[in-house]
């Protein structure tokens, strides 16, 4: 084993004290082209070209000697710390940091950061990433080669973004664009590159002119409740919107950060605006264009990024993006047919009778959903006579796709 590791961040200044003692001293030193080419990295020291983390891990594990690993920004932020520390390799490292590429990328804007959400897109994150991006006002994507500011731009196909991005920060060569995110795929960009995602209206969850107590969006802000009361919304909820029914949904689907959520059949807007509030992108579809004019005001009221769709289902779900979870609220058995063909993990809708309700649990398990079915009633009363005001009925029907629960 390494007798000593250190890592240091490299962000473009000159190196501290601190670091270039840690390079004199080093008889292996690992890190990218540009690392390894800084004249204080010991001509004597053998030196590793990082590609593979794990690889290079367990070539300083098994090195008998003192090892200094470089890489960009803070090494302790979505970066090599996190691979050298992992049990397999049984490695102790001391981090000297750098000003990360994230904080470096705000600074090159001008802008604070607190309120921003930080992401990284790789191949097989960047979907989510994306939806991250279609959810929040402000976002930063550490990218990658395949998941850069082009495919970014070219998913958010609908959702109008500004990108801010800085190729190659702290380097000879670095450069910081402006365009829309539609605009983005006609370029080709520099790795390694950052983007500032910025758009939409912002809300209640946003930091204020003092700033705000987290990092990111506020959690706590606006109304307290998972589910709002009917007067919220302006007592304009339809069939299949009751409180209690939406709850229900919501517990179904469990939408959260880096999901996108299909609503069919949005009318008020409210459970999109209630899954949006969670934290996940939503894509509110209505046939009405009433249903789809109260969605988008609902969502600007809220301060949460509802992309508002106008069309019939299920002919308008074909140029959608891929969904995670999906709400039927109208469109019956037909709706859900189509939904299913997309695999989404969880599909939740409705039925006002038992045969529809059986209709709908017998496709869905056809098409391999495992489907639970509960008949909710509610009942409102009056609390000054206890007396009962309305009562309302549905069968709930979730499916949940077993090869891809979590």
């Amino acid at each position: 084993m390494a007798d000593r590791v250190t890592v240091i961040g490299w962000d473009g200044s000159p190196l501290t004290d601190t670091a270039r003692a840690a390079l004199g001293a080093a008889t292996l030193v690992a890190g990218a082209a540009h690392h390894l080419a800084l004249p204080e990295v010991p001509r004597t020291a053998e030196r590793i070209r990082l590609g593979s983390l794990a690889l290079a891990a367990r070539r300083i594990a098994a090195h008998r000697g003192t090892a200094v690993v470089l890489a960009d920004g803070d090494p302790g932020f979505f970066g090599v710390v996190r691979t050298l520390r992992a049990p397999e390799f049984g490695l102790e490292v001391e981090v000297v940091p750098g000003v990360s590429a994230v904080a470096a990328a705000f600074a090159r804007a001008g802008m604070p950061w607190d309120d921003a959400h930080v992401v990284v897109a790789h191949r097989r994150t960047l979907r989510r990433a994306v939806n991250v991006c279609r959810a929040h006002t402000k976002v930063a994507v550490l990218t990658s080669p395949g998941a850069g500011p082009a495919e970014l731009g070219l998913l958010l196909d609908g959702v109008h973004r500004t990108f801010v991005i800085c190729e190659e920060l702290g380097t000879e060569r670095e450069q910081v664009s402006v365009v829309t995110s539609d605009k983005a795929a006609d370029h080709t960009w520099r790795d390694p590159n950052l983007v500032i995602v910025i758009g939409g209206p912002t809300g209640p969850g946003a930091a204020g002119e003092d700033g705000g107590w987290i990092a990111g969006r506020d959690p706590g802000a606006g109304p307290r409740g998972w589910v709002l009361p009917a007067e919220v919304y302006g007592g304009g909820l339809g069939e299949g919107e009751t409180d209690l029914l939406r709850s229900a949904q919501l517990a179904r689907l469990g939408p959260r950060v880096g999901d996108l959520v299909w609503d069919i059949g949005c009318r008020s807007g409210a459970f999109a605006a209630e899954a949006a509030r969670a934290g996940a992108a939503v894509i509110a579809v209505d046939r009405d264009p009433e249903a789809c004019a109260r969605t988008e005001a609902v969502g600007r009221h809220f301060g949460v990024q509802l992309q508002v769709v106008h069309g019939t289902a299920p002919h308008v779900l074909e140029d959608l993006p891929e969904p995670d979870v999906v709400r039927v609220g109208g469109g019956g058995a037909a709706v859900v047919l189509a939904v299913a063909d997309r695999r989404p993990q969880r599909i939740v809708t409705h039925a006002g009778t038992r045969d529809e309700a059986e209709r709908v649990g017998r496709d869905l398990t056809e098409h391999g959903y495992r489907v639970e079915c509960a008949l909710l009633q509610s009942v409102e009363l009056d609390t000054r006579a206890w007396t009962e005001t309305e009562r309302n009925v549905a069968f709930l029907l979730s499916g949940v796709l077993a090869e891809r629960a979590p």
